[in-house]
């Protein structure tokens, strides 16, 4: 099948990359110059595991193309996707502006009859407006050319997209025309061989379902953040309850960890978009307000047991850092903890020596000028490395090469012993008869 994806950002790419693998001609159309001369020498914007040799391999054989815009694919689409960003605006709402330049875009293309599938997470009802632009930018060329609009969320985890695509537990399809219907279905069922697991809706059913499920997540792990600060409290480990909590089938274990909150380019920005879209309609969504709620204070707990550790005051102190991206691997930095935790200490004083295996590049790129050109932030090419005189060691991000640490050799690297575990990935009656001091969340 010939599939043009416009956006080869991490959804575009992701998508685009693993269609080809799948032995369909595909063109990815992305605005960004340098980026697409990059791509189509096979060097990626993102790091995502599997996904360059997958690009380097298809781009060889003459399957995945990238250009910068639709006028300039070789060949015409038979289906059409629409994977541009969607970022908050300024009032937390979606930022269609994207999404409306590649409907205005696709109307300005196409000759004959494609379908046209949202892939970028869009508030309930855009489908409808994208493709009333398109069949506007149709008519102005005086063309009778008919598109079928489809909804048809992506549910990839950064660190796991290839798997996820190739092997997903479910496919969201939402639509209203059985010709689309049958496209799409020959589209997935190479890799859905059971198609239960393929869901047909509405259009505007999937949309909400994109949204629900992210939001769903995100209040998970906010309400099991609120126990493990009231176990603080009450001397509870929640380590312990969060266990006796998965065993009950009901609930199970998937995104009942602790830690420092969440964050990337999904969660945080759909449950914001989810709550101006309650807004609008009248409604008071009480439960995703107390969600971000929840996430915004717990970014700022590692620097608060810091100070409680050094007593108020963090300047002058060495505090090493463990972990860049929002989550294991990615280099995605997106409203990561990090940048909560580094901003709260640099500001008081403190010099940072970082590490994390691939989010240091992107962390030189956002971080302040300031900071960096002063030496107050500094980057270290091994772990052990950002210990060296280190006051205390705080984990942001769970990398598995962080899994077991020499504590031995830790010990004599820092100047201070005081582990600080945002992530509970550590053993507290390990760490402390090691002699340090340790700091977990809920424990």
């Amino acid at each position: 099948m010939n599939i043009t994806v416009i956006g080869a950002g991490y959804v575009g790419l992701v998508t685009g990359a693993c269609f080809a693998e799948l032995g369909n001609h595909v063109t990815c159309v992305d605005v960004n110059k340098k980026k697409v001369g990059q791509l189509q020498k096979g060097i990626l914007p993102i790091y995502e595991p599997g996904l360059e040799a997958m690009v380097v391999s298809n781009i060889a054989e003459s399957r995945l193309h990238f250009v910068t815009s639709l006028k300039e694919q070789a060949v015409e689409p038979q289906v059409i996707f629409i994977a541009v960003g969607t970022p908050s605006d300024k009032g937390g709402a979606a930022d269609m502006q994207y999404v409306e330049a590649a409907a205005r875009d696709i109307g300005s293309y196409v000759k004959n009859y494609c379908v046209v599938v949202d892939k970028s997470t869009v508030p309930v009802g855009m489908a409808e407006c994208v493709k009333a632009i398109i069949q506007q930018a149709i008519k102005l060329r005086k063309l009778n050319v008919k598109v079928d609009m489809v909804s048809n969320p992506e549910f990839l985890r950064e660190g796991a997209a290839i798997k996820d695509f190739m092997q997903p537990d479910r496919i969201i399809i939402g639509l209203s025309s059985k010709k689309a219907k049958s496209i799409m279905l020959d589209l997935y069922l190479p890799i859905m061989r059971n198609p239960e697991k393929i869901y047909f809706m509405n259009v505007q059913d999937a949309e909400m379902t994109k949204y629900a499920a992210n939001a769903m997540l995100a209040t998970r792990i906010s309400f099991m953040n609120e126990m493990a600060m009231l176990c603080e409290r009450l001397d509870v480990d929640i380590e312990n309850v969060r266990i006796g909590m998965g065993s009950d089938a009901r609930i199970g274990n998937a995104f009942i960890n602790p830690g420092c909150g969440y964050g990337g380019s999904c969660f945080p920005k759909d449950v914001r978009a989810l709550m101006r879209m309650a807004e609008q309609q009248g409604f008071d969504p009480i439960i995703l307000r107390a969600v971000e709620e929840r996430n915004f204070k717990q970014k700022q707990v590692l620097y608060e047991k810091l100070k409680h550790v050094f007593g108020g005051d963090l300047s002058g102190t060495k505090i090493a850092v463990w972990g860049l991206a929002f989550k294991p691997g990615t280099d995605d930095m997106r409203e990561a903890s990090s940048l909560v935790l580094l901003n709260d200490i640099l500001t008081q004083g403190a010099h940072v020596q970082a590490y994390d295996p691939v989010a240091i590049p992107v962390a030189k790129h956002i971080l302040s000028p300031q900071w960096l050109a002063s030496g107050q932030v500094t980057f270290a090419e091994h772990p052990y490395d950002a210990l060296h005189g280190a006051d205390a060691l705080v984990l942001v991000t769970e990398w598995m090469s962080f899994c077991y640490p020499d504590l031995a050799a830790m010990k004599k690297l820092m100047r201070r012993h005081v582990i600080v575990d945002g992530r509970n990935q550590y053993d507290p009656k390990q760490i402390r008869e090691a002699g340090f001091e340790y700091y977990g969340i809920g424990r």
